[in-house]
């Protein structure tokens, strides 16, 4: 039968102590770094709507590109249209 020494065991203890402070400080970094993810979106979107308003307004066009999308306000050009 062995018996675990006194340094064997404290090694155990410290080497599953760090395991489990790693595993915290793992998951706090995840979440961390999802949070910025979602604040740096959010600011990206702030900025490109802004940035489609300025060039909506200043460079004529009533077509607004929003992402994505495309958005005809009053202008159809479909039959009967005189634009």
């Amino acid at each position: 039968m062995t018996y675990l020494r006194a340094d064997d065991a404290t090694g155990t203890v410290v080497s599953a102590i760090a395991g489990a402070i790693e595993a915290v400080v793992s998951a706090v970094a995840s979440i961390i770094m999802i949070i910025v993810g979602v604040i740096v979106t959010i600011i990206v979107t702030i900025f490109d709507i802004i940035f489609d308003i300025i060039c909506c307004n200043w460079f004529g066009g009533r077509t607004r590109r929003t992402g994505t999308h495309r958005y005809n306000f009053g202008r159809s050009g479909g039959v009967g249209s005189s634009l």
